[in-house]
Order: structure tokens, then C-alpha cells, then sequence
């Protein structure tokens, strides 16, 4: 297939017909072919000291962090990736977790969910590069920082130069570039232009160990077919792992420096490189050679168990803390700073489903990112918009330097003054870290000698907290611009008019200058404007104060085209789509989104999403005369600017209607802890030695750790049988479970107490491997002689991740000593049955019900007893609720759901929430603060049947049981894109 030139130009940020606007999603990118069918020149994908070069032309990325793994449902992949293109984002940056793909060593699986291959050719339909992130180790607040649970009993030193562990992480290493190498920009079958070879790798940097490690995997990488530019992400920028920091050959020219920054919100941005003191080789990157590149930069950040992090508001805090004025602030920062790969970690967060999450955090990974855990653009959007947009469209911007300091009237405004690689084009970012907003004027330098800006009286205003910019010398279309105080955002230039888009902060005063040799005419519509036409300058001055969507036409004054100018606001822009087409450029006003638009003729096909009745109205350099939006054709009228405007509303979505959850069956389950439960197929404990790092404990007579048996998610039961137990006394149970895990015994089935470990605080969110010894007195009624059984139960949260490459993620989970009045016992170990194919070993652990199918679809649960919720229990163990619920969602209505619970939180219990098979989640009622789950939709069969299935495990030390849980929505559209049910297997008699 060709590339198609719609899709190349908003793929490469050419300023032509498109302005490097987003691409239509039905199209491929793929090589062009040359005259007569032949393969083109290959493509090429390098960079210099300024930015990447794709094909030779400047790109910069504005990129966006989502993991395929935390949104198990491939068909809602496409919906995040036309929103992230809407949103202005020209690039996505993926993970691709080596646990989720590898059950076992030698076993990958890129299917179904974990079809890495359809999600990259959705980002290439889309028309967003990648950045594709393998790992081996990958962080990301998940299980073993990615690291499959089966690598924890290997003999390798992780992340080093250790045989035993490049073995395995070659395999890997294998298995996803065989997906990812045909899908490189370079080989033509997709759009990966970068590749990152190891994650905040900052141990053994000055060591073999490291350098052999790190070229290693630069050879491996290479082997494979992976041509495209690689690199490593810095865990801040310490200088490490910069060019020729490893000996490969290969180096030069195809490698370069990333790193990543979190600096708190409540401080200031940092400077890294153009106006700051440098890094440890200096530059703007600690690389002077390479482009400056953020390859994971603040979106938000996580909370943890308790949600200390942001005062128990959870991430609604974090996305307060870091809003869009924190955008504009640090963001507008970094590229003042010469960062032109610029990658928001996270920009859609998804959800830890399953046993992902480490143990640091809980089953939400919102992260309070732009784009919420159910899809929905929150008010963090307009400022990614405005800026992808002008990156975009403005291709002086794709080159900044560093020009003379200059500074504001007012001394609280920070000013950033840069060159662009226009003629005469220079740019300005003001920065106010105040608390309050500040006025000022600037000096700034124009085609015409240096004006100090505004002219207008009343002066620049910058908000509190926040960033603006100005610039000078850039074209609108094809008028030149002396300066505007009013940021750009995008512009196109066609047969008819010419359009653009200054942007800026609800009640700004804008004042916008253009070269303009004779008087012009100007017309206003949808706000007021001044304009006035300096003859002996040959100026047209424009001062107006932003509120909502003004329109100005400029016509005449040396130019046969008229010029549109849109002076928007924040809250004009989140509703305004700039897309690019095959014909022309078009400017969509009103819907909640616009995905794609088409020209045929002189009729423009919008396909996007409403929230409520809503507005339309579409403006293009084209000359068109029909509207069809979603299939259908929209009566429109010529507005008085050259628009044509729907003459009603677009609808909203049909209201849902939500069934009530009734109908469920109880069953409460550990036959495990029953004297006469039959054992004998367990796994006798009988291992001596163990590759953990956890140290086998003096006396013990046999290693307990649950990964050495091959149990490495979820729960896990040990039973020991006493053979006389006339003078027991005391069993001390000694485990490791990561934050919030427990333990529970029994002594001949009767409960002897549950030990948890705490709650951390906010200055202990981070630590990942807790581990404690919980003491059980026997009771007296139950010595004598035995036999007598021991059962334990242990909720392991999670591995540990690596992030100082010291096998952290080797720590044992389970049991690790245990003795009976200093006497070791004998164990059996069981945990999870063999893994799910479709689901896969993340999803259950080594509960009785999930070993049994309890949590499928069609489990025959006749015989459990009907109970109505609220039920209370006070039992300590696990009991099973299941029901059915049917839901009727309308076709082309993109209804997103979650499950809500609410309950006293003195009550201390858990739930796991499996929706069709699927674990979605782990609610803990008296920790939080999580009270709401997301229920996918491909999971969720918005018009079909539906089983949910809750385990509940208490301490039973007070009333559990899981409260009325309710449907919830949590998003509403019209519009959004096919979904297809994921597979689902249900219960199978074995």
C-alpha cells in the first residue's frame, strides 16, 4: 500500500496543503512507492543536535505515554488513539511488559489482548509515530517492574552482563522485535521511530558489568533487524548511558540521550539545559549532540494504598496538583529549554488489572493523566492540543536557539527568548511562579527592529502559576506576522482563505500585528476586535480580549486570499478540532471530539463524538458546501466568515439506563483450612536452596517461598500436619507479601487470627518489600494428640520492582519460616492452577474458587444460596456472590461503566471483582481509596449478558461482606468506534 500524501504530511509536520495536520484514520502508513509501482528510496529516520529527521525533515514529537496492557480490550486501543491525535499528540510511547506476554521461559503469547503487533498498526493508522519501549525492565509501578514471575527463580543477576540472565532476556528480546522490526518507519510497515533499550538503568554505570550489559543489548536489538535511532532513559538527567558511554562500533549517529523528570508540582520548572547550569557534560541534554529529549515527563503521578500521596482524594488530586496551568508551566518550560522529543508519562493511564499493580499501588493507574481511566478528555486536554498543533504547524518551531536575555517591565516574570528557523523569527515564553497574576511589557525583537509589546494599553497579562507566549516573524498562512502576544496554535493556508489560530487564557488581551501594505477590510464575528491599519508602518494591529471564539476576516491589504483569524480561548479550544485531509485542511467548532475528517468534493465527512446537543460548525481553505457528520448528512448555512454552520444541534447521547444488581448466590469457600481437605496432590515443600535474594532461614528445614514452586501470582495456602501436638503453644508464622498483604491461620479448621501488614504513610508509599512474623497461640481445647492440621493462607501483593538492579523483584513472597514452638513443620504448597490461555497467569491466583472456575461465565451455581446485598458474614475466609446483569446500550453510544462500592470502612474486608472471567480489580474497603472500577467495554458486553463474580476475603473480626455494588457511568458519548467483544471463556467441567 502507498502512503498516501494526507497521511505522510501529518505524519512528517510538513507545512504544505495539510500543515502537518492529523492524519484520517483510515489511513496506512506505509512507504510510499515511486513512478511506475517501484519501492521509493528507503525511508530514514536520524537526527542532529536539534531534533529528529525523518525523511530529512524536522519532526518534534509531542508524544504521550499508554501502556496496551492496561486497557485489555484492543478495539478501545483505536478510541485512546484517535482521541491522543485529536488532542494534538504526534506520537504515542508504549511499554510492552515482558510478564504479560511470557507465562513460562520459551512461552510468548501476542495475541488477543496482547496483540502488540494490531496496536502498533492502530498507532500507524491513526498517524502517530512510536516509541516503542520492550524493556527488558520497564518499571512502570508494575509486578517486578515488568519481570516475569518465572525469572525470580533463575540464577541470573538481573540487568547485568550475567549469562544466565541475558539468556532469557535475549528470548524475550526475540520474540517482541520479531513484532516490532517490520513495524518500523524505516521497514515500512509502520510508524516505530524510536527504541529504548533499557528504563533508569543508574546502577553500575561506571563499571564492565553495566557497560557490557548496555552494549549487549544495543547488539541484540540490532541483530534483530532494529535500525531506528535507540536510546536510554535517564532516571533524571545524570548524564548516564549518553553517547559513548558503551563500546559498540555503532554508535555514532544512532544512538542518543533520553531521561526523564518528576520534579514536584509545588515548586518551580526546572531549567535542563539552555538557560540552566548545565548537566554533568553540559548542553541541553547532558548530550550536546543529540536532541533534547524527555522520554517520560510529569502527566501526573501515582497514589498508593491509603492514598496518602494526595490526602485520600485520589486521582482526582493528582490531576488537580498537575493541571493544565502546570502544563503550560512545565511543559512550555521544557521546550524553552530545547526539548523537541517531548513524551508525557502518563497521557492515558488505564488500569492494573489482574495482579499487575506493584505493590506500591492499587488497582486504578489513572495518574491523573489528560485522558481519564475511562477514556474521557478532562480539562488537562486544550493545553496538549495548543501545543502539538503549533509544533505542527509552524515548522520555524522544529529549530529553537537560545537568543539574548531579555526581560519583562515586571521582574516576577520569568522570560525565556529563543530564535526559530524563520527569517526573523523569534519566540518568548513568560513564566509567572507567583500566586498571584502579573502584568507586564516586553521588548521584543521583530522584522521591523524591536517593539516594546503591547502597544495596547492595559499590558501582558500572566496568570498565576502559569506560562504564556509570544512570537514574531512566523507566517499566518500567507500573511507575515510582526508579533502576536497571543500564543499560535495552527494555521492552513488553501484556494479560498487562508485560516489560523492564536490561543490564550479566558480574559486575555491579545494584541496581534501583521504586515499589511494597503488598508484591509475587517470583519468580526462571534466577539469584538479593534483594528487598526498603520499606513506608514504597512501594519494591521488587532487588539481584542479572549472570550470563547472570535472570529476576525481579513481581506486585501497585498493579498488576494482573505486571512480568518480565530482568537480562541481555553475554553473555545476544547472544542475546536483542527484535521487534516487528502484535499484541504478543515476547522471543526463545537463536538466533544472529532476523530477523522474527509473531503470529497466539495462535501467534508466528519466522523466524532458528542457528550451533549451540541454545536457545529466547519471552516476550511477549500471551498466546501455540504457537511455529513457520523454517515449522515447535516443541513448546514454559510455563516457571515466564510463557515458553514449547522442548522441544529448535533445530538447528544440517548440517556442509559443502568439495571440494578439483584439476583446473587452465595458460597462461602477455604475447604482448604478443613482437617479433612485432601492434599495430596500439593507440591510438598521440599526445595534445600533458592535463587532468591531472600535468605532461606537458619532451622528451616525446606525453602517456603512460593515463586520456587512455581506459584507466582496471587494467593497461595500452605497446610502441615502435626502428628502430636499435646504441649503446642505458640506457631510463628514469619512472611513476605509486599504492601497491605495478610495472613490467615487455622488449627483443625477452627480460626486462629489474621495478621496484615500496615497501611503505609506517605513518607513509606514507595517501600515495596514488607515483611513480618505473625505469633497464633493454640488454643487449649485443641492440643492433644494428632493428628492436627495447619492451614495458612497469604495474600502476596505483588513483586517488588528492580529499580536499583539488585534482584529486589527476587524477594520472596509467602511463607518463610514457620515453626511450632521453635519445632519447623512440613509443608504443602498450593497456589494458582495452570493459567488461563486466554487470560492469562495474571488474572487468578490460588484461591479455591478461581482454581475452580467460580469467577467464569456459566459456573453452575445453582445449589449456592440466594442472598439480597448488603449480606454480612463475620467468618474469617473467603466467600464467593455471583450474578447476571443484561444491558441494552444503544449502538453508536460509547457508554463507560464502572462498579461502585460504598461502605462503612471500619469493616475490614476485600474484593476481588471479576467481570466475565476477567479480575478488574482489588477493592479494600477499610483502606481505599479506591471505591470505583472500570469495567471495559469488549469485556463488558454493553448489549448482551454479563457475570460478575466478587470474592471476598475477611479477618472476621467484624461483620463483612460486600455492600450493594452499583453500575456507574462514567463517560457518555455519541459516537466512538467499534467494539468487539473479547474472548470470554466460560466454565468447563474438568
Amino acid at each position: 500500500m502507498e502512503l498516501s500524501r494526507r497521511a505522510f504530511t501529518a505524519l512528517t509536520g510538513a507545512a504544505a496543503l495539510t500543515a502537518a495536520l492529523p492524519a484520517t484514520a483510515s489511513a496506512q502508513p506505509v512507504p510510499a512507492r515511486g513512478a511506475g509501482g517501484a519501492r521509493a528510496a528507503r525511508h530514514t529516520v536520524a537526527f542532529d543536535r536539534h531534533s529528529l529527521l525523518i525523511d530529512g525533515r524536522r519532526v518534534p514529537l509531542w508524544s504521550g505515554e499508554m501502556h496496551p496492557f492496561r486497557l485489555p480490550s484492543p478495539s478501545l486501543w483505536r478510541d485512546v488513539l484517535q482521541k491522543m491525535r485529536a488532542s494534538g499528540y504526534n506520537a504515542v510511547s508504549i511499554y510492552a511488559s515482558w510478564a504479560y506476554h511470557s507465562p513460562a521461559p520459551g512461552r510468548y503469547d501476542f495475541t488477543g489482548v496482547r496483540d502488540l503487533g494490531r496496536f502498533l498498526d492502530m498507532a500507524a493508522e491513526a498517524g502517530l509515530w512510536v516509541i516503542a519501549r520492550p524493556g527488558p525492565y520497564i518499571n512502570a509501578e508494575t509486578d517486578g517492574g515488568g519481570f516475569p514471575g518465572w525469572l525470580t527463580v533463575t540464577r541470573g543477576h538481573a540487568r547485568t552482563s550475567d549469562p544466565e540472565y541475558l539468556r532469557y532476556a535475549d528470548e524475550w528480546l526475540t520474540a517482541v522485535d520479531a513484532v516490532i522490526e517490520p513495524r518500523q518507519y524505516t521497514k515500512g510497515g509502520g510508524t516505530v521511530v524510536l527504541y529504548q533499550l533499557e528504563n533508569e538503568y543508574a546502577s553500575y554505570v561506571t563499571s564492565a558489568t553495566g557497560r557490557d550489559y548496555m552494549a549487549h543489548l544495543y547488539a541484540k536489538v540490532r541483530s534483530d533487524g532494529i535500525d531506528v535511532p535507540l536510546f536510554h532513559n535517564d532516571k533524571g538527567r545524570n548524564g548516564y548511558w549518553v553517547p559513548g558511554s558503551f563500546s559498540t562500533g555503532e554508535e555514532s549517529g544512532r544512538y542518543l540521550y533520553a531521561f526523564d523528570g518528576y520534579p514536584s508540582a509545588s515548586g518551580n520548572p526546572p531549567d535542563w539545559g539552555f538557560f540552566g547550569p548545565g548537566g554533568p557534560k553540559g548542553g541541553s541534554t547532558a548530550s550536546p549532540d543529540t536532541p533534547g529529549f524527555l522520554a517520560e515527563f510529569a502527566g501526573g503521578w501515582f497514589d498508593c494504598w491509603g492514598g496518602a500521596v494526595f490526602g485520600g482524594k485520589g486521582y482526582e488530586g493528582s490531576r488537580a496538583e498537575r493541571d493544565a496551568a502546570y502544563e503550560r508551566r512545565f511543559y512550555l518550560t521544557n521546550l524553552a529549554n530545547g526539548i523537541s522529543i517531548h513524551n508525557v508519562y502518563m497521557t492515558f493511564g488505564g488500569t492494573s488489572w489482574g495482579w499487575q499493580p506493584a505493590p506500591v499501588v492499587y488497582t486504578s493507574y489513572d495518574y491523573g493523566a489528560a485522558f481519564d481511566e475511562a477514556r474521557n478528555l478532562t480539562a488537562k486536554i486544550p493545553p496538549m492540543k495548543q501545543t502539538g498543533s503549533m509544533l505542527a504547524s509552524f515548522p520555524e518551531l522544529a529549530r529553537l536557539e537560545r537568543a539574548e536575555d531579555t526581560v519583562a517591565s515586571e521582574a516576577d516574570v520569568r522570560v525565556y527568548h529563543l530564535t526559530a528557523s524563520g527569517p526573523g523569527a523569534h519566540v518568548y515564553f513568560l513564566r509567572n511562579d507567583t500566586g498571584r497574576d502579573l502584568t507586564c511589557t516586553l521588548p521584543v525583537t521583530t522584522t521591523a527592529g524591536t517593539r516594546t509589546v503591547p502597544v495596547r494599553e492595559g499590558g501582558l497579562r500572566v496568570a498565576a502559576k502559569d506560562m504564556t507566549m509570544l512570537a514574531t516573524g512566523l507566517s499566518l498562512g500567507r500573511r507575515s506576522l510582526l508579533y502576536t502576544t497571543a500564543q499560535p496554535m495552527w494555521q492552513a493556508r488553501g484556494p479560498v482563505r487562508d485560516l489560523a489560530v492564536l490561543t490564550g487564557r479566558p480574559g486575555d488581551p491579545v494584541e496581534v500585528v501583521l504586515h499589511c501594505r494597503t488598508r484591509p477590510t475587517v470583519s468580526t464575528a462571534g466577539g469584538s476586535a479593534e483594528a487598526v491599519h498603520d499606513a506608514e508602518a504597512g501594519t494591521l494591529r488587532i487588539n481584542a480580549h479572549l472570550d470563547g471564539l472570535t472570529r476576525v476576516r481579513i481581506e486585501g491589504g497585498g493579498q488576494d486570499v482573505p486571512l480568518l483569524l480565530f482568537l480562541a480561548d481555553d475554553t473555545a479550544v476544547a472544542t475546536l478540532w483542527p484535521r487534516g485531509t487528502d484535499a484541504a485542511a478543515v476547522l471543526v467548532s463545537g463536538p466533544a471530539l472529532v476523530r477523522d475528517a474527509r473531503i470529497t468534493g466539495t462535501t467534508v465527512h466528519l466522523t466524532g463524538d458528542t457528550t451533549a446537543p451540541s454545536e457545529l460548525t466547519v471552516w476550511s481553505p477549500s471551498r466546501i458546501r455540504t457537511v455529513r457528520w457520523n454517515g449522515r448528512h447535516v443541513p448546514v448555512t454559510a455563516t457571515a466568515l466564510g463557515g458553514l454552520a449547522a442548522r441544529s444541534r448535533l445530538a447528544g447521547p440517548p440517556a442509559v439506563l443502568l439495571p440494578g444488581l439483584t439476583g446473587w448466590r452465595y458460597a462461602p469457600e477455604n475447604p482448604e483450612a478443613a482437617p479433612d481437605f485432601d492434599d495430596r496432590d500439593w507440591r510438598v515443600c521440599d526445595l534445600t536452596t533458592s535463587h532468591s535474594t531472600t535468605e532461606v532461614p537458619a532451622g528451616q528445614p525446606a525453602v517456603l517461598f512460593a515463586d520456587d514452586y512455581g506459584f507466582h501470582y496471587g494467593d497461595v495456602w500452605y497446610r502441615a500436619q502435626v502428628a502430636d501436638a499435646g504441649d503446642a503453644r505458640t506457631l510463628l508464622l514469619t512472611y513476605q507479601a509486599g504492601t497491605l498483604g495478610l495472613l490467615m491461620a487455622w488449627w483443625d479448621g477452627r480460626p486462629l487470627g489474621t495478621h496484615r501488614l500496615p497501611v503505609p504513610t506517605a513518607d513509606q508509599a514507595t517501600r515495596s518489600t514488607w515483611s513480618d512474623t505473625a505469633t497464633f497461640t493454640v488454643p487449649a481445647d485443641l492440643r492433644g494428640p494428632g493428628p492436627h492440621t495447619v492451614a495458612v493462607l497469604v495474600r502476596r501483593m505483588a513483586h517488588a520492582e528492580d529499580g536499583g538492579a539488585d534482584d529486589a523483584f527476587a524477594s520472596a513472597r509467602g511463607l518463610t519460616a514457620a515453626t511450632l514452638d521453635g519445632t519447623p513443620l512440613t509443608w504443602r504448597i498450593q497456589g494458582a492452577a495452570a493459567a488461563d490461555p486466554v487470560r492469562g497467569p495474571l488474572n487468578t491466583g490460588g484461591l479455591y474458587g478461581e482454581r475452580h472456575g467460580w469467577h467464569l461465565p456459566g459456573y453452575p451455581d445453582r445449589s449456592w444460596q440466594p442472598v439480597t446485598l448488603p449480606h454480612t458474614h463475620t467468618r474469617q475466609g473467603v466467600a464467593w456472590y455471583r450474578t447476571e446483569f443484561r444491558l441494552s446500550v444503544d449502538r453508536g453510544t460509547d457508554a463507560s461503566l464502572g462498579l461502585t462500592f460504598t461502605d462503612d470502612p471500619s469493616r475490614p474486608y476485600r474484593v476481588q471483582i471479576f467481570l466475565n472471567g476477567w479480575n478488574l480489580g482489588q477493592y479494600v474497603n477499610d483502606v481505599g481509596p479506591q471505591h470505583t472500577f472500570v469495567l471495559p467495554n469488549g469485556i463488558l458486553d454493553p448489549r448482551g449478558s454479563n457475570t460478575l463474580a466478587l470474592a471476598v476475603l475477611s479477618d472476621g473480626t467484624a461483620p463483612a461482606g460486600p455492600p450493594q455494588p452499583v453500575l456507574t457511568v462514567l463517560g457518555l458519548a455519541s459516537g466512538g468506534v467499534p467494539v468487539e467483544k473479547v474472548p470470554s471463556p466460560a466454565y468447563h467441567r474438568r
